[in-house]
């Protein structure tokens, strides 16, 4: 199975629908939100001291309709700072902070991050400051402006209800952070907060009164609230997508401006990005075209088995790393000033915490270190700051919403109401003049912070993705999500790079601007001018597309060249046509659909390969399938490793037969010149039908079944080598004229062998026609049963040396039951021959054993050369597996991010399960050592009283770490003098000290 094209599903698929609110940016500050991957990593950490395993599933995703519940009088991590922070595990480097590499599955541009309980500890600490009053409000923002629903449990808990799964995480965030949303009824929402931010005093509660609320809509891009305070002061909180909220700020031009300087930085970014990818792909194409080896891996044998100079490690650690490091991102230290805070500032922050307690209290001198107050009055920092954090935000794939404020007067407010009612009230046009009313407060905005909400992805989904790009494979994403979201989940899942160039075709472009669009991809890609290309579609415009033959005809010409095709709004049958153009119009290309739900049914089945993933939609998707699998990162190994191995298998299979069948029935044709091309047959009748049926079958089969030409971890260290298939490197007519040309010289030298030595003969006991068949039908499945076997098979087991025994050994039973069975005695003198006749000549076995020795020693002689002189990538991944240090660093490059994989073991829980019972195995010794010294001995005369005194010191010795060489010394002396019984006595002592083991060992390793 060697597909070129994958189509796959979004939810479900790859993403778990599950989201997370993860990163905020308030005041010019980043702050990253993970006490849920807190937990993870904590429960994690239990589990690898128990048992010594990592975690195999995660935590069950919340759906749509709930979030997990809240007890109604609990003490909030926001409501104690200080206990927030001391919940949330430290991490290797500062307890403070947290990196998301591993969590949202994003690019380069990942960066550490302040966490949100330290945000909390600071406001706690310093409640009055600038920063402490904005994030305050921010936080309030997030807790009001929703359309969440609260209801309670019989156990009093509260849930959520919301109608998108973002509400949910928003509300749920703002709960984590202190403020939780307890109740909300038509024209109220109350919240419980610790405004002293003291859990031990009680939680003060606020009811805030909801005024209006006008609602989201695709084209208004957000959403606003307008609520009494409890001052009674009038507020209207606006959340939507960050193009929208800035055209309503109050200082719209400064932000704008600072939005544009930010684009253009990362315009110029993306674009050294991109020209460093086309450079580095064209030289691969040269070093490819220019390399004698033919390889794709630009690892060649000679440096590895020659160059002494650098260990092959180092080599192969480089290679690896350079493929796994898609570009070296351009260098940023002219833009640190744009993330807060500054590397300067990280640095101070960990010396000032290095100094407190894990509870993270920042009392301490270095408390003002942490948020610049100086920056939180700088609207134009601020600005800044905040796009570039939104920037990275949706780089790293988050869905982001901006957050803007405005206190309203009353007379404002009650000209604006009249004005909202009757738009409401309207029987004409009623939605348009809503949204147009609404707008009209919705102005003058003042920014108060922005979210990034993660649509987490299932575990391993990007690294899964990144190894198929390496493999040569094109990933399509058919999606009936929003153009907007797809895109996000791209970046996240890595089928968008940061300096991928996108091609968007919508509904909202006309037709001849969608073709214009097409056919300027197109040209750059043809051109090289592109580093990794990307073509976004809906489901709308892919049906007009489709429609038109001539735009079909162009659209279809981009897709088979893009990197990635993502496909938004998509329709079960827009899927299915996608995936059956394709199929045809690449003939040579293999085709496989993934998804697991009833609407994908459709497209698994028009695919070449169909795959279902049993999860949360269901069993239809899998029960219709060729394969089923649990999760998307297991068809990692369903392709680089099974489907290769498959592909080699069948080609192996299909070679062998010819081989054995032209080696065989050649030496037949062959022989027809000595008897007058009269069709008179070299071998006897009932033998010659049973050569493959009994004879020569199991090699071949076997060879098609346990094949491994690479170890699974070195297919997937190197996922480049399942372009094996792409290219035909496995099965091509080169290839099958090479094994034609094997088989026809070695059947040469088979029966010009057989006939000189020993059909020649003159004194010898029977060279007949019969035992000169015999003898060539020999060597013949001697000779296909090691090829087959021991040559072409690597990874040699049990199972070859069963082929060899059963079709040798079968082959030599036939003859002895031919010999002395057989009846019809007339045209083959068959008859006693091999028991009594040729049997026992020495020449027809030496002879046998001459044919063989020379036809496999030409077959290893080609090999050799072969391997030496035309070295296949295979050739040089295989000499590598026989390096332990390489072998180990294959071993750690197939593990990454890929640690729950069947059969691949997660080598931190392996190397803790390896000292967990190591400990035990050390301490239940510890306590059999001091049974043994604790047991009661008598022994004559003074070499006993010594004995005992000696064991007496060497207990309280190993309480007391008594140096090495002197123990050492004094059991020499001791055993030397010991009689036969006090030997056997104190021989299980000297057993389990010459041992070393707990403390005795470590005793004497303090000397």
């Amino acid at each position: 199975m060697s597909s070129s094209y994958i189509f796959s599903d979004k939810t479900g698929t790859l993403t778990n629908n599950s989201m997370r609110f993860r990163k905020m940016s308030v005041a010019g500050t980043a702050w990253l939100h993970d006490p849920d991957l807190s937990v993870d990593k904590r429960h994690c950490a239990a589990q690898q001291e128990s048992v010594g395993k990592s975690v195999g599933k995660g935590k069950e995703p919340i759906g749509y309709g709930r979030a997990s519940s809240v007890p109604p009088h609990s003490n909030d991590h926001g409501g104690n700072p200080t206990a927030s922070a001391s919940m949330t595990p430290s991490s290797a480097h500062n307890p403070l902070r947290g990196s998301t590499a591993d969590q949202t599955g994003g690019t380069a541009h990942l960066r550490d991050s302040l966490r949100t309980t330290a945000m909390l500890s600071y406001m706690q600490a310093r409640p009055h400051t600038a920063f402490a009053r904005k994030a305050r409000f921010f936080l309030l923002a997030i807790a009001l402006c929703h359309t969440c629903l609260t209801e309670k449990n019989e156990k009093e808990e509260i849930n959520y209800q919301a109608a998108s799964p973002d509400e949910i995480a928003l509300v749920q965030a703002a709960q984590e952070m202190g403020l939780v949303v307890i109740d909300r009824q038509v024209d109220t929402i109350t919240i419980r907060s610790h405004t002293s931010g003291n859990a031990d005093q009680e939680p003060h509660i606020e009811t805030y009164r909801i005024l209006d609320v006008i609602e989201f809509s695709s084209l208004r891009k957000r959403m606003s609230i307008v609520v009494r305070m409890p001052d009674e002061r009038i507020c209207v909180f606006c959340k939507g997508a960050d193009t929208t909220i800035t055209q309503l700020l109050r200082l719209v031009d400064l932000a704008e401006d600072q939005a544009t300087k930010v684009q253009t930085r990362a315009n110029k970014r993306h674009s050294l990005e991109a020209q460093q990818a086309i450079s580095r792909r064209d030289s691969e194409q040269r070093s490819r075209k220019e390399s004698l080896t033919r390889t794709s891996l630009s690892i060649h044998r000679p440096s590895i088995a020659i160059q002494k100079l650098r260990p092959i490690e180092d080599d192969l650690d480089d290679w690896l790393k350079d493929r796994e490091q898609d570009v070296v991102t351009s260098p940023k230290d002219d833009e640190s000033i744009y993330y807060t805070p500054r590397p300067s500032t990280h640095v101070n922050a960990r010396q000032a915490h290095a100094r407190v307690d894990r509870r993270a209290s920042f009392q301490a001198d270095g408390s003002e270190e942490l948020v610049e107050e100086a920056l939180v009055v700088n609207d134009a920092a601020v600005f800044e700051r905040c796009f570039q954090h939104i920037d990275d935000f949706a780089t790293e794939g988050l869905r982001t919403l901006m957050y803007g404020y405005r206190y309203l007067d009353e007379e404002e407010y009650d000209g604006w109401k009249k004005l909202y009612l009757d738009a409401s009230t309207s029987l004409v046009d009623r939605q348009e003049k809503v949204e147009n009313t609404g707008s009209m407060i919705e102005r003058d905005l003042e920014l108060a912070g922005a979210t990034a909400i993660e649509d987490k992805l299932q575990k391993g989904v990007p690294e899964t993705i990144d190894k198929l790009r390496r493999a040569g494979i094109h990933i399509f994403m058919l999606t009936g999500d929003k153009i907007q979201t797809a895109i996000n989940i791209g970046h996240s899942a890595r089928l968008i790079k940061d300096y991928s160039s996108m091609t968007i075709l919508d509904h909202d472009s006309d037709m001849s601007v969608v073709c214009q669009n097409i056919a300027a991809a197109t040209v750059d890609i043809n051109r090289g001018r592109v580093a990794h290309s990307v073509v976004v579609v809906d489901g709308h415009t892919l049906g007009r597309i489709e429609a038109d033959p001539t735009v079909k005809q162009l659209f279809f010409e981009l897709a088979v060249l893009v990197d990635t095709l993502i496909c938004a709004r998509a329709s079960p049958a827009n899927k299915a046509s996608l995936v059956h153009t394709i199929r045809k119009k690449v003939k040579r290309a293999t085709t496989l659909a993934i998804g697991d739900g009833a609407n994908d049914i459709a497209m698994i089945q028009e695919a070449h390969v169909g795959i279902g993933i049993t999860g949360k939609e269901g069993l239809q998707a899998a029960r219709t399938s060729d394969y089923s699998i649990a999760q998307f990162r297991f068809l990692l190994r369903l392709l680089l490793v099974h489907g290769r191995w498959n592909y080699v298998r069948t080609c192996k299979y299909t070679l062998g037969t010819f081989w054995k069948e032209f080696l065989f029935y050649l030496t037949q044709a062959l022989y027809q010149r000595w008897v007058g091309y009269t069709g008179t047959s070299l071998y006897e009748s009932a033998s010659l039908s049973m050569f493959n049926t009994l004879f020569t079958s199991l090699p071949v089969i076997f060879l098609g079944i346990f094949e491994k030409d690479l170890s699974a971890t070195t297919l997937l260290a190197a996922p480049e080598l399942y372009q094996f298939g792409h290219r035909n490197r496995g099965f091509s007519i080169r290839l099958y004229a090479g094994w034609i040309f094997m088989a026809s010289s070695e059947s040469m030298v088979v029966y010009f062998l057989m006939l000189g030595l020993f059909g020649r003969a003159v004194f010898t006991l029977d060279n007949g026609i019969y035992a000169m068949g015999v003898l060539t039908y020999t060597a013949c499945v001697v000779i296909v049963s090691i090829k087959l076997q021991a040559i072409e098979v690597h990874d040699k087991s049990i199972t070859c040396a069963v082929a060899m025994f059963c079709s040798i050994g079968v082959w030599f039973a036939w003859n002895l039951v031919l010999s002395s069975m057989y009846s019809s005695n007339v045209i083959y003198n068959v008859r006693d021959g091999f028991l009594d006749r040729f049997g026992r000549n020495a020449l027809w076995w030496l002879t046998l054993i001459l044919i063989v020795s020379v036809v496999i020693g030409f077959e290893i002689c080609v090999k050799a050369l072969k391997v030496a002189f035309l070295p296949e990538d295979e050739d040089v991944f295989r000499e590598l597996e026989k390096d332990k240090s390489a072998r180990a660093r294959l071993e750690r490059a197939a593990a990454v991010g890929l640690k729950d994989m069947p059969e691949s073991m997660d080598r931190e829980g392996e190397n803790n399960l390896e000292r967990i019972r190591t400990h035990e195995e050390e301490q239940k010794r510890e306590v059999e050592v001091q049974e043994l010294l604790d047991r009661p001995r008598v022994m004559p005369g003074e070499t006993g009283v010594r004995r005992r005194q000696f064991s007496t010191d060497l207990g309280h010795n190993i309480e007391s770490h008594i140096h090495k060489g002197e123990q050492e010394k004094e059991v020499e002396e001791e055993e030397e003098e010991e009689n036969d019984k006090n030997k056997e006595v104190s021989s299980p002592i000297q057993e389990m000290l010459k041992k070393g083991f707990g403390r005795v060992r470590r005793s004497f390793d303090v000397g």
